[in-house]
């Protein structure tokens, strides 16, 4: 297994997706969660709004984006044609090569899982003492002072909790990358390599090293 350059390559895809999708939704997450903190009226409106994406099955959200992005069948290839005025082609193909594909793969993940973050972070932020923000005001902190001094450091549990689930959770995606590219491309993460070698080619053994891998990484994780 570990001679196979395809295990290598599907550790680097893995790798690449879950830090561009942790990061991304840790930014996105916490404004969210700010706005919510924050606003006042319609607070319970606002937050089951944003959950709608985190409730939809990942395979369903996988098959919308697909669609979505597909040659024949998507309307995004129409819409970026018209605001790029003619930039993007109608028939670009997301889904031929790596990096588009990838690309979705990540804006998929994001659209769908920032909610969660989102919800974590909610929950840190309850926690940070508002008298705390308010002595900051009075001693003339800026915004970026409150955030980097007060705010964030309160918040610090919440936020690797919530890293640490969604690290986790990306890990070992699977759903979106099966149903978009099948791993074609170069796009096969590590779930999807232990399926193919276990179910696809009837290879137990090798299938059931990389799960162990796949378990040992996760741990791994956990543990840093």
């Amino acid at each position: 297994t570990l001679t196979d350059p395809v295990f290598w390559q599907s550790i680097q895809v893995t790798v690449l997706i879950t830090v561009i999708t942790v990061i991304v939704e840790l930014v996105f997450g916490f404004i969210i969660a700010m706005v919510m903190h924050r606003i006042v009226i319609p607070r319970r409106t606002l937050r089951t709004i944003v959950l709608i994406p985190y409730s939809i099955i990942t395979v369903v959200s996988a098959f919308a984006w697909f669609y979505g992005f597909g040659v024949t069948s998507g309307f995004t290839n129409r819409w970026l044609n018209v605001l790029t005025f003619g930039a993007v082609p109608v028939d670009f193909d997301w889904f031929g090569s790596f990096w588009p594909a990838v690309s979705v793969i990540c804006m998929s993940e994001i659209w769908k899982t920032t909610p969660f973050m989102s919800l974590l972070l909610l929950a840190g932020l309850a926690q940070v003492d508002s008298v705390m923000e308010e002595a900051a005001k009075v001693d003339g902190a800026s915004f970026g002072q409150i955030l980097t001094r007060v705010i964030l450091p309160n918040m610090k549990p919440a936020i690797m909790v919530a890293v640490l689930f969604r690290t986790l959770d990306a890990f070992r995606i699977f759903d979106n990358i099966f149903i978009m590219t099948g791993g074609a491309n170069g796009t096969t993460s590590f779930s999807l390599l232990a399926y193919n070698q276990t179910i696809s080619r009837v290879e137990v053994g090798m299938g059931s090293a990389i799960s162990v891998l796949l378990f040992l990484a996760a741990v791994g994780i956990a543990m840093v």
